[in-house]
């Protein structure tokens, strides 16, 4: 087991295979249920969740689950796609989040350690919630985290089921959520040339000059981009731009002031945060 959790390579195929079997179990749940196919999609995500957070608990590790934020919007959207058909909407969801789940899960491989490495955020919580981590483990890092990318993915699947005819807010949605994804590739970019130079303040180059969080941004625009998409060809379905509200609620209410709290304690941040906007990269 250390031998595995010390190495980055070895740990990174242990992942990988979890998440394989994961899939399968997914699509194993959703075909053996005989419910709608959103309920069924539910129910094996949770499933799968199940799944990887079991084996979080094997390498003592939530971040296990991390691709699976990135991971998960792929298989599901390929999946529909190969049972319903590919048309020119479809087609443009997929290009959007493969786009957007390749390029942030190779941002999450750059920065894993290896099994051994665990976010701050976990280990925060870890210490701060003490005996009822195990409950903050589960339902918080895990579960709750699926349900919002449920919610966020499920406008597409909807298209895919009903095959819907793309429009002009297809291409609209589009490029909302590619523009979304490169902001994210340069501002991850950025810091990660920041890390490598030996720094270890508060960036204040790029992107990160005028925005204290231009990744969550990216994150948050990514999901309106993909209910845009939806709901420009499906207007009667409005209630899918409900995933997308709640991505933008949870990073607002929960991971902005994670990370505004850990940047306090570093020198200098009152006048960074005076003289930066929390999201948008203008100046101030």
């Amino acid at each position: 087991m250390d031998t595995i959790k010390s190495s980055k390579p070895k740990s990174l195929f242990v992942i990988a295979v979890i998440y394989v079997l994961a899939s399968v179990l997914g699509i194993i749940v959703y075909l053996a249920l005989p419910f709608p196919f959103w309920l069924a999609l539910l129910i094996s995500d949770v499933a799968a969740t199940v799944f990887v957070f079991i084996f979080s608990l094997v390498f003592g590790n939530a971040s296990v689950y991390d691709p699976y934020w990135s991971v998960q919007p792929i298989v599901i959207i390929a999946a529909y796609a190969f049972s319903f058909g590919m048309t020119p909407a479809t087609l443009l969801l997929i290009i959007s989040i493969v786009y957007w789940g390749i390029r942030l899960t190779a941002n999450w491989a750059f920065g894993f350690g290896g099994l051994y490495h665990q976010d701050w955020r976990y280990t925060q919580l870890s210490r701060e919630t003490g005996k009822m981590y195990p409950l903050i483990n589960f339902a918080g890092i895990h579960m709750f985290p699926t349900l919002v990318v449920y919610s966020c993915v499920i406008p597409a699947v909807y298209v895919a089921v009903e095959g819907a005819a793309a429009n002009i807010g297809s291409i609209i949605g589009t490029c909302v959520c590619l523009g979304a994804a490169t902001l994210q590739l340069f501002a991850d970019m950025q810091m990660h040339k920041y890390r490598k130079s030996g720094c270890k303040g508060l960036i204040r180059t790029g992107l990160w000059k005028y925005s204290r969080h231009p990744n969550y941004l990216g994150e948050i625009l990514m999901w309106w981009g993909i209910g845009i998409q939806a709901v420009s060809v499906m207007p009667a379905r409005w209630w899918l731009l409900t995933g997308a509200l709640v991505n933008t609620l949870m990073f607002f209410a929960v991971s902005i002031p994670m990370a505004d709290k850990r940047q306090s304690k570093k020198p200098g941040y009152a006048e960074y945060k005076a003289g930066t906007r929390s999201l948008l990269p203008l100046p101030k």
